[in-house]
């Protein structure tokens, strides 16, 4: 009887371990869903505010667009309403759906032809980052829409919805490209470290470490919580010790470019809590 007693016990406390774990995993999707959805209505409001894209969400040279001043201010609104609705999970699936899909479209049909037709460096990993930002939105908007359903979706939903499964591939993939570039570009990357952190090169080659390993993990699903967890608590250190300060100091002219790439960061911090915490949501609730 007494052994029947220590082995119920056991199995309360086993379960009220496990149950703890479950509702922490789903506070960091929460965080991490809120995250992403600031950040994209923030680039929204941005697009709106200066009349024009975010640098990384269409190539540089783009004045050629007619009208562009209108197409910006319409994409800073959806933008805005996508955020929206990520962030009080109002049509989530479908806004989520929509906003992967236009972001891989413009880099499927727009960044790759300007890349081999218009820049003279496509040979070079880095004249691709800005691309491979807005993939890891794509992907982010991907990994966040396979984590809801919606009852009766249309075909085009359904359709959309096949990407899904390639969410945490495409956000990955500019992860292991960011960590590659912190190697390569070590020096330059240090001179972004604050200057009151001791030993800036190393935290350098450590970031890049950690972006590749994390990435490379999330694609081969070892220790995926793990890794996707510790990426989004480094990267959500960036944001705040490195990006936010940057914000602050900025002048004028620069604010723009510095705010997108604060909440750029939050963005992936946010799609990395994502990743870690879907793992324990159950599939099919909204």
């Amino acid at each position: 009887m007494l052994e029947g007693w220590v082995s119920n016990k056991y199995a309360c406390a086993v379960n009220a371990k496990h149950n703890s774990h479950i509702v922490i995993m789903g506070n960091v999707f929460k965080i991490g869903r809120i995250f992403f959805g600031i950040s994209i209505a923030v680039l929204g409001f941005l697009t709106v505010y200066y009349r024009d894209f975010p640098y990384m969400l269409v190539p540089p040279k783009h004045s050629w667009i007619a009208d562009l001043v209108i197409l910006a201010y319409i994409s800073g609104v959806m933008l805005i309403l996508a955020g929206a609705c990520i962030v009080f999970v109002k049509k989530i699936r479908l806004a989520s759906l929509l906003l992967g899909s236009v972001l891989l479209v413009i880099f499927c049909f727009y960044f790759i032809p300007y890349e081999f037709m218009v820049s003279s460096n496509y040979m070079h990993l880095a004249d691709w980052e800005n691309a491979e930002k807005e993939l890891a939105l794509a992907g982010g908007a991907f990994v966040i829409a396979g984590c809801f359903s919606a009852k009766n979706e249309n075909s085009i939903n359904r359709f959309l919805g096949k990407m899904t499964p390639l969410g945490s591939i495409l956000f990955s993939i500019p992860i292991i490209s960011f960590g590659i570039l912190h190697f390569l570009y070590a020096k330059d990357v240090a001179d972004y470290v604050p200057s009151w952190v001791p030993y800036r090169l190393f935290w350098a080659y450590l970031a890049g470490a950690g972006l590749l390993g994390s990435g490379i993990a999330i694609i081969l699903k070892i220790k995926t919580k793990l890794a996707a967890t510790l990426l989004g608590i480094m990267i959500f250190i960036w944001f705040v010790i490195l990006h936010m300060p940057r914000v602050v100091v900025s002048p004028a002219a620069d604010l723009g470019s510095e705010v997108t790439s604060a909440f750029i960061a939050l963005a992936y911090s946010g799609i990395a809590f994502v990743i870690a915490g879907a793992h324990n949501r159950k599939m099919g609730q909204i």
